[in-house]
């Protein structure tokens, strides 16, 4: 009988082997039959190349079942990757079928792939695990026919599961097993690679996909695309960590209720209809069941949201991204909360003498304990305080600050971390009013999302550590970054990322060992504001690429030379005696106010050879924001508008490159970014 090489296995195909073609409703027996003999004169070309020799894919290795009896080692069949799965469930096992159509076609599927009987494998079940062999198997139904192994290999929580049990459990089950419950046990031949991979797509299918009230949804042909496929999408991207943990338990928590719910209106529906009087018990059986009915409905709809990947990502920002600021307490009265995994009699009275004292707050406090400083936060309002103390602290899960509150660590940085774990997650996003955070140590690991986003508002970091892992800090459109006396480094994308028509603002900190240092988005399109950009006294080192890059699009004068470029034109930035930056047209009194002082006191720096580059960043900036103001002058005038204010449409701003160090960056200090 002619076996067909399933995705995911890397065995030698056998002499005769080839792949299934597609199945369709029409009748998947017959068109498999009439495909028999074109399948076996088909040329390699014309054969699904999905899971072949020459193709990547899984190869099946084997692995040592865990517990304390010595079973043989089994096939690993659980790692399979998506596209392998994908493939095998459209291609050979599914297709177009309907959903009550799945049993009949994965039947089908199994019988042109498992071997009927001579192999064995382990039975597992909550209570217990057992070596037995396979005698025959019942398709139609999906199950094994099995017998126990010799010698009897047994181990269960409880030591009542002797021979004579296991003989007797089996002889109530007619010896038939259900395949999901048999793990085969491995064998070098390869010739049981494709049965151990039957039974793991048809186990994974029943664990995984399918959903007790398939059957009873709209029963069309598309039960692959509309259910099949997007669960699977979803089980991957959960596995690799896309999905906030928020919204992974939600859908765990849905789908258990909803599967409560419906086994309970299944139990419902089985008593009306086994009643055959109209009694009053049996009105309000059906009343309690459209009750239940309503309630599933609702719930499945949920369920798709999160299936589908468009509506899970907008569902899932707007709902985790919990960017809904609270305000003020009804009662009006602000609290303070106090972090700590464990509160000594010496630690707390450092901070009531420090923190906590009426004299030096000047009014009595109210004050909360947390040991978790995710709840801390999450239990803020208005001009709240959270002060932590000093202990590593492992959080998953997101801090959303919409409201304006102050964060604060009580001691070094060093000594009050904050480590993340949750790959689909954000670490720290920021929408209030005024934010600050100070004194922390944030510690990323195998994250896909940035440390710190600032989306709205204003938010102030002060002497703080952050460790990141993909993209450090993000400045939003219309968002303000105050960040000062602070150390960022590792982020494998850009340590500050800022965007068009945000203020950032940059002092004595160090960002090193990433990607790149600073990445300022393109800001040339007419919807977008020039950014307000402000760089004093950083140490900018040791990062992969440039210190400072500037992303753009490609402008017909980029094709001249940039050297005579500059020689032409007037766009060099003012330079003060002291070695200070300044672009012209741009105006210094714009710079924020709560920076001035530092400024001026910059301002008396001497500039050294590592300073160098802190000309050439004001300068492209200059340049850029000149052309900027071209192009809009240019639209003006191609709307008639011939005479136009300059201070009204030049978006005037003030940037300002200070006493910058650049040290050992791996293309230099400042570059362009063309596309």
């Amino acid at each position: 009988m002619a076996e067909p090489e399933l995705p995911g296995s890397a065995a030698p195909a056998r002499e005769g082997q080839a792949p299934l073609p597609a199945v369709s409703s029409a009748g998947l027996r017959e068109r498999a039959e009439e495909a028999k003999p074109d399948l076996l004169q088909e040329d390699d070309d014309s054969c699904s190349d999905y899971g072949s020799r020459d193709k990547p894919g899984t190869a099946l290795g084997r692995t040592v079942p865990d517990g304390n009896v010595l079973f043989p080692d089994i096939f690993h069949t659980d790692h399979l990757l998506f596209y392998e799965r994908f493939k095998a469930y459209q291609d050979y096992i599914l297709a177009d079928c309907k959903a009550s159509e799945v049993k009949e076609f994965t039947a089908e599927y199994l019988e042109k792939v498992l071997e009927p009987s001579g192999w064995q494998a382990v039975w597992r079940t909550n209570v217990f695990e057992v070596l037995v062999e396979v005698v025959d198997v019942e398709y139609s139904a999906l199950k094994a026919v099995v017998q126990l192994s010799e010698p009897f290999l047994c181990e269960s929580r409880d030591s009542t599961f002797t021979l004579d049990c296991m003989q007797e459990l089996l002889q109530l089950k007619e010896r038939q097993i259900p395949l999901q419950e048999l793990w085969v046990v491995y064998d070098e031949s390869g010739e049981f690679d494709q049965t151990a991979l039957a039974i793991e797509h048809v186990r994974f299918f029943y664990q995984c996909i399918w959903r007790t009230w398939d059957e009873e949804e709209e029963d069309d042909f598309d039960y692959f695309v509309r259910c099949v496929e997007p669960r699977l999408r979803l089980h991957y991207d959960i596995l690799e960590h896309r999905v906030p943990s928020g919204l992974v338990a939600d859908y765990q928590n849905l789908l258990s209720h909803c599967e409560e719910l419906y086994q309970k209106f299944l139990n419902v529906r089985n008593s009306i209809s086994s009643s055959d009087s109209d009694s009053e018990v049996e009105n309000v059986s059906m009343v309690e069941g459209l009750k239940l009915y309503e309630k599933i409905e609702h719930l499945k709809q949920k369920l798709k949201l999160i299936e589908n990947p468009l509506l899970r990502y907008v569902f899932g920002y707007q709902k985790y991204s919990g960017l809904q600021a609270k305000g003020l307490r009804p009662t009006g009265t602000k609290i303070t909360h106090v972090v700590s995994s464990t509160m000594m009699a010496s630690l707390l009275q450092s901070l009531l003498r420090d923190k906590l004292c009426p004299e030096s707050c000047g009014e009595e406090l109210e004050i909360q304990f947390h040991n978790d400083p995710l709840a801390a936060v999450n239990a803020c309002y208005e001009g709240d305080t959270v002060i932590i103390c000093p202990g590593h602290y492992v959080v998953d899960g997101v801090f959303c600050i919409a409201d304006s509150v102050e964060l604060e660590g009580y001691g070094l940085p060093d000594d009050i971390v904050i480590e993340k774990r949750g790959k689909g997650d954000n670490f720290v996003d920021c929408t209030g009013a005024n934010i600050r955070i100070s004194s922390l140590k944030l510690v990323q690991h195998d994250a896909v999302e940035g440390i710190l986003n600032v989306h709205h508002g204003k938010t102030t970091l002060e002497n703080c550590v952050l460790q990141c892992e993909t993209t450090g800090i993000t400045v939003r459109t219309s968002a303000e970054l105050l960040m000062k006396n602070s150390d960022l480094y590792g982020a494998k994308g850009a340590g500050v990322e800022i965007y068009p028509g945000s203020t950032c603002t940059l002092l004595d900190n160090g960002i090193h060992h990433c990607k790149e240092g600073i990445l300022i988005k393109n800001f040339l399109d007419e919807h977008y504001d020039i950014p307000k950009i402000t760089m004093a006294n950083n140490m900018i080192h040791n990062n992969e690429g440039y210190g400072v890059v500037l992303v753009r699009p490609t402008m017909p004068s980029d094709v001249k030379d940039a050297s005579v470029e500059r020689t032409k034109g007037n766009t060099q930035p003012t330079q003060s005696g002291d070695g200070t930056a300044f672009v012209e047209g741009f105006r210094q009194e714009e710079l924020p106010e709560c920076v001035t002082d530092e400024l001026e006191r910059y301002e008396q720096a001497e500039i050294s050879e590592q300073t160098e580059g802190n000309y050439e960043i004001a300068n492209e900036l200059g340049v850029t924001s000149a052309k900027k103001s071209q192009m809009h002058k240019k639209r003006l005038s191609e709307l008639g508008i011939t005479e136009a204010d300059d201070n009204l449409m030049s978006q005037e701003m003030f940037v300002s490159i200070v006493s910058n160090q650049f040290k050992w960056n791996g293309k230099g200090s400042f570059g362009t970014f063309l596309f």
